[in-house]
């Protein structure tokens, strides 16, 4: 995909965002970049991302991406579903899966009390995920979600 190929007209923040991005970034960097946010702009721009699963952690290819690169297209991302610039990746510990990175907008990012409210969450999904895999797993259903 070529920059000119990126699914957003000029002037949106994810434009603004990905032009700032190709001039800070390594060349390469860029590219991969570029080829893991595609298929989420493209479904943003077609109103369909409810049905795009999407993981940033290794390239279509498998091979494991850089935790820059990471970041940066859940920015991208989130750049072109809220249209804000402000966004930024704040790593939260919790204790029953240790780090866990997410994207908040800047003044949750500096807000302790609301991440602190997103930890509780996180630590109340992981629980539920936990509780649903045990059943599963007596029942002999799939464990793998």
């Amino acid at each position: 995909m070529s920059d000119s190929e990126i699914p957003y007209g000029d002037g949106r923040p994810v434009d603004v965002y990905l032009d700032l991005l190709r001039i800070r970034m390594d060349t390469e960097d860029y590219r991969l970049l570029l080829r893991v946010v595609e298929p989420a702009l493209q479904a943003i721009e077609e109103e369909r991302l409810s049905s795009h699963d999407l993981a940033l952690d290794t390239t279509a290819d498998g091979d494991e991406l850089p935790q820059e690169v990471r970041d940066e297209a859940a920015l991208v991302i989130a750049t072109a579903v809220t249209g804000r610039l402000d966004n930024e990746v704040v790593e939260i510990d919790v204790d029953e899966t240790g780090p866990v990175r997410i994207v908040t907008d800047a003044t949750t990012a500096s807000d302790p009390a609301r991440l602190g409210e997103i930890a509780d969450y996180i630590r109340e999904r992981h629980r539920q995920t936990e509780e649903l895999r045990g059943i599963a797993e007596v029942s002999g259903l799939s464990t793998d979600f």
